[in-house]
């Protein structure tokens, strides 16, 4: 085999590692320590847009309320999308 051709397959594993792999584990690993941290009285959004406050917390499920009705919502870890009121808009 060329040597060139040896750089090259090398230099492409290298950026397809760094501009790919990498930041989504980066980005996975920052979702986890959010999730473990969440407390009780957090304001949370689900992934599926559901706005709530955090009222217990388990080892793998989350029980928030959706509103002023005391309404009870539990879900698993996983779920949860952000801390806070996600602002972003959906593209047009």
């Amino acid at each position: 085999m060329d040597p060139t051709l040896i750089i090259m397959i090398v230099a492409m594993i290298a950026i397809f590692y760094f501009f790919m792999i990498r930041p989504e584990s980066k980005k996975k690993k920052k979702l986890a320590e959010m999730r473990s941290s969440l407390t009780v009285g957090d304001t949370i959004t689900t992934i599926g847009g559901i706005l709530g406050k955090v009222v217990h917390v388990d080892d793998e499920k989350i029980t928030f309320e959706t509103s002023e009705d005391r309404v009870r919502v539990q879900v698993a870890k996983w779920a949860i999308s952000t801390v806070g009121k996600a602002t972003e808009e959906p593209p047009k």
